[in-house]
């Protein structure tokens, strides 16, 4: 399982939305529900949110057991 809650915290601390992240890295709701549920995304998808946000893939994706 994976977490993303980095990723969340992030997103408040810049002012975003989850339907900003979606239009601005061009993820779908289908993507952002697999995160909220801890499932794997595609390096591709990492990559784009990484981008929007100014970070990399470890600020925001942390494997958990």
């Amino acid at each position: 399982m994976y977490s993303y809650n980095n990723l969340w915290k992030k997103m408040i601390d810049l002012g975003m939305e989850r339907k900003d992240l979606m239009r601005r890295a061009g993820i779908s709701a289908t993507t952002l529900t697999r995160m909220k549920q801890g499932s794997a995304i595609s390096y591709d998808v990492c990559r784009r949110i990484c981008e929007v946000i100014d970070c990399s893939p470890e600020d925001i994706i942390e494997y958990v057991e």
